[in-house]
C-alpha cells in the first residue's frame, strides 16, 4: 500500500477512535492542538502552544503574570468543538448548512461576538472588509456561496482546486468574523475526504499565506497558495507520521 494512503487511512481511523475514547494523547489530540493553535494565532490569538495544549488536555490554563483575553480562550474552545463537528460530519457533502454548523460550533460561546450582535452560525448582516478589500455584501453572500459550492462539486479535487476554493471563500467572507478559521477547517476536512494529506497553515507562514490570498484577490492566481499548501502538507505529514 502507498505510504501516504496508509497514513490517511490511519488518520481517519484514529481520529474517530481516540475522540470517542476521549484519548488526548495520540494523533487526534495532537492535531486538535496544532490546528487550533495555528489557525487562531494567524488571527491574532495571544495564547501560546503550551496554553492551548493545557486548555485542550485539562480545561485549565497555566498560571501567568499576564491576563488571558476571554475571547481568545472562548475561540480556542470553540475551535476544538468545530473540529469535532467536522469529524462527526465527514460522510456528508459540503453544503451551506454544514458550513454554518461549523461556524456555530466555533462562535456560539464567544461573548464578545454575541454582545456585538454578530450573526452566529449564519451569514453576516453587516458589510466587512479584508484590509482595504471589499468582500461580498451581506445580501449577496448566499448566492455567492451557492455558486462556489456548485463549482466545487463539479471539480476533481486536488490541491489547485482546494486553493482556488479557499481563496474564493475568503474573498466572499461569508461571516461577520471567523472566516479564516472556518475556511482553514474546511480545507483540512476536504483533504481528508479526498485522499489528500491534510493541510495546517502554520503561523510561522502567516505572511506567505496572506500574500498568496492577496495575489488571488488581485490577479486570480493560486500558484503561490498551492505551493504553500504542498509545503504545509509535508510538514504535517512529517510531524504526524511519528504516531504510526
Amino acid at each position: 500500500m502507498d505510504k501516504k494512503k496508509e497514513f490517511l487511512d490511519y488518520l481517519l481511523e484514529r481520529f474517530q477512535i481516540e475522540r470517542k475514547k476521549f484519548d488526548r494523547s495520540g494523533i487526534y489530540g495532537y492535531t486538535q492542538r496544532l490546528l487550533a493553535y495555528n489557525s487562531n494565532k494567524i488571527e491574532g490569538s495571544t495564547l501560546t502552544e503550551e496554553q492551548t495544549a493545557s486548555l485542550f488536555d485539562t480545561g485549565i490554563l497555566p498560571g501567568t503574570d499576564d491576563y488571558y483575553r476571554a475571547k481568545d480562550v472562548e475561540e480556542m474552545n470553540g475551535h476544538f468543538l468545530m473540529f469535532n463537528k467536522m469529524l462527526e460530519t465527514l460522510e456528508e457533502d459540503l453544503t451551506q448548512d454544514l458550513i454554518k454548523q461549523f461556524h456555530y460550533e466555533f462562535k456560539s460561546g464567544v461573548f464578545e461576538d454575541r454582545a456585538n450582535g454578530y450573526a452566529i452560525g449564519d451569514y453576516k448582516k453587516r458589510p466587512n472588509m479584508i484590509g482595504t478589500y471589499q468582500t461580498a455584501r451581506p445580501e449577496d453572500v448566499k448566492n455567492e456561496i451557492i455558486s462556489l459550492l456548485h463549482w466545487y462539486c463539479k471539480q476533481e479535487v486536488n490541491l489547485s482546486v482546494l486553493a482556488e476554493f479557499h481563496a474564493k471563500y475568503e474573498c466572499i467572507h461569508p461571516f461577520q468574523d471567523g472566516n479564516g478559521r472556518t475556511g482553514r477547517l474546511i480545507i483540512f476536512r476536504e483533504c481528508l475526504k479526498n485522499g489528500l494529506v491534510p493541510i495546517i497553515i502554520e503561523d510561522s507562514n502567516r505572511y506567505q499565506y496572506l500574500e498568496a490570498l492577496k495575489q488571488y484577490r488581485e490577479e486570480k492566481i493560486v500558484k503561490n497558495l498551492v505551493k504553500l499548501f504542498e509545503e504545509e502538507q509535508q510538514v504535517y505529514y512529517d510531524k504526524a507520521i511519528y504516531f504510526m
